[in-house]
């Protein structure tokens, strides 16, 4: 009669990786060069396909605009007069603080403060 054994411990050899310190830095090099050069694309195209001003179409090619002309009503700022002045002639049923906000957004002032003989657009509907 022949028996057979086989050992219930069984020690399956395993292969260990072991890294050096140059091992390490060539594999962090190579994990890290992707993300590099996508981060320097990014840096260096700076948003101009999201910035060039002509809608894209769903088909992605540029959709012609059509421009139509506004006209505005402008104002001549008097001496002394300030924008809440101004707001409240143009609009005196509205908050002048809107139509500030209005005035100031639309003219691209730099601030709230106005010149006497200051030329400035006014908003359409007031």
């Amino acid at each position: 009669m022949i028996t057979t054994t086989t050992p219930t411990n069984a020690s399956v050899p395993t292969a260990r990786l072991r890294l050096t310190q140059r091992g390490r830095v060539v594999i962090t090099a190579i994990v890290a060069a992707p993300l590099v050069v996508a981060a320097i694309a990014i840096a260096l195209n700076g948003g101009g396909a999201f910035a060039s001003g002509a809608p894209v179409s769903s088909e992605g090619s540029a959709v012609a605009l059509q421009t139509e002309l506004v006209s505005f009503t402008y104002v001549t700022v008097a001496a002394g007069e300030s924008l809440w002045d101004v707001a409240e002639a143009v609009a005196p049923t509205r908050d002048p603080r809107d139509v500030i906000v209005d005035i100031v957004s639309l003219n691209q002032l730099p601030g709230d403060s106005v010149q006497a003989g200051q030329r400035l657009a006014l908003p359409s509907g007031y």
